[in-house]
């Protein structure tokens, strides 16, 4: 019997099992299907290793790089080219994306490359909104979305951060709690009297450099090394082994009965659950033998806003734009990720489509060297625990690595509480 029986064993699981492992805890670890990481992993095309998730980490509050250091990762973080994302709007050609924003949201929503996006009418208005609403307006709304329609329009909202948060989060603003993806937000706005204003206060106080980072050799390698911690420190790790039913104090698999304190790091586990219908997201990768990228004509890759003239990926990264030592490591060949909310059966010629129209450049057939299609669910569950069982996750701690391994680990120090009383 072990002091605590994990169950899942995606990037929260392998958080809080190591620290309690740490603190020397006997850990469990339950993994339904053969592979340890959930979201992230890697995956090989055009004979390059590559993420076939998660490719960078938000850098706010320092959560994600201290474990990467204490990994034994610190050297390898890496910053993306500073040069930034492109913009798809809803009709028209893409334009770098506005540079005074948070998560799509303007810092001065008169702006000429804001205008740019949204139009002078849309622009005007969402000034008048924000400028005259008093500071509590939208101040208590739960979600992202809500906050910025009420400030600034729908006109924002959809066409400059939806595709900002659906490239980043993979979801709806409509669906994202404001607190979680923008902490300090709410108050900044209080404070400021308005949302734009709240914007620019934000971006002027917050450290250099950028918002992401990325770990040399593919963000996989976090996974690697907790894996690595945890067979080093003694768990019980069990792969291709299915939870069928979790209560307080025990989890039932399909051989036997195990006792402890249980946490569950996987959606839809618990019968409290709340479900709704999952989300799907597709992520195309094209290896490509195009010289004419070598100039990066869009940036980083490009943001796609909802209803984009021919055009069906929600987001695309020029990789070996985005990071030099993937440059570096796939030589002459460049390396396209397009992300879709839907997976049609003829995605490697509708991938080739998108990328040359969102990159503006011509893209044949012949250029393509490879192609690979990954496919995972989103959790779109509400979970509610229990007395006595821990949950964690992106199902309660919302979408992200710097709020996943955050949640994990203060919940870690809880379970250990727990333990010893």
């Amino acid at each position: 019997m072990s002091d605590v029986v994990v169950v899942g064993g995606g990037i929260a699981g392998l958080v809080i099992a190591r620290r309690l492992l740490i603190e020397g805890r006997s850990v469990t670890i339950l993994e339904a299907s053969g592979r340890l990481g959930g979201s992230i992993g890697r995956h090989s095309v055009g004979g390059i290793s590559l993420d076939s998730g998660a490719e960078s980490f938000a850098t706010r509050g320092g959560t994600v790089a201290a474990l990467v250091r204490d990994l034994g990762l610190g050297d390898e973080i890496v910053q993306p080219n500073p040069a930034g994302a492109w913009l798809m709007p809803t009709t028209g050609r893409a334009v770098p994306l506005p540079a005074t924003s948070l998560l799509g949201i303007p810092g001065s929503p008169v702006a000429a490359d804001v205008i740019n996006v949204i139009g002078t009418s849309a622009a005007l208005r969402a000034f008048a909104m924000d400028a005259l609403l008093p500071g509590t307006v939208g101040a208590k709304g739960a979600s992202l979305g809500e906050l910025v329609r009420r400030r600034m329009g729908d006109a924002v909202l959809e066409q400059l951060v939806s595709p900002v948060v659906h490239g980043v989060h993979s979801a709806s603003p409509d669906d994202l709690d404001l607190d979680r993806v923008a902490p300090h937000l709410r108050a900044s706005l209080r404070r400021e009297g308005s949302l734009a204003r709240a914007v620019r206060s934000m971006r002027a106080s917050a450290p250099a450099g950028t918002a992401v980072a990325g770990i040399r050799g593919g963000l996989v390698r976090i996974v690697d090394e907790l894996v690595a911690d945890l067979e080093r420190f003694g768990a019980d790790i069990r792969p291709d082994t299915r939870a069928l039913s979790v209560t307080v104090g025990s989890v039932t698999t399909a051989e036997e009965v195990l006792g402890g304190h249980v946490v569950v790091a996987a959606p839809g586990v618990l019968e409290t659950a709340s479900r709704l219908p999952t989300r799907t997201v597709t992520l195309a990768t094209l290896v490509l033998d195009a010289p004419q990228l070598d100039a990066a004509p869009r940036g980083t890759g490009v943001l796609v806003a909802q209803g984009a003239v021919g055009v069906r990926a929600r987001a695309l990264t020029h990789a070996t734009a985005k990071w030099a030592w993937l440059a570096e490591r796939s030589g002459d060949k460049h390396i396209v990720r397009l992300s879709y909310a839907d997976d049609p059966a003829d995605l490697p010629e509708i991938a080739r489509a998108d990328a040359a129209a969102l990159l503006g450049v011509t893209i044949e057939p012949g250029a393509v060297v490879d192609f690979a299609r990954v496919q995972w669910s989103r959790p779109n569950v509400t979970e509610v625990a229990p007395p006595g069982v821990t949950v964690v996750g992106e199902t309660v701690a919302g979408t992200g690595l710097a709020n996943i391994i955050g949640h994990s680990q203060t919940q870690a120090e809880s379970v250990l509480v727990q333990l010893a009383g």
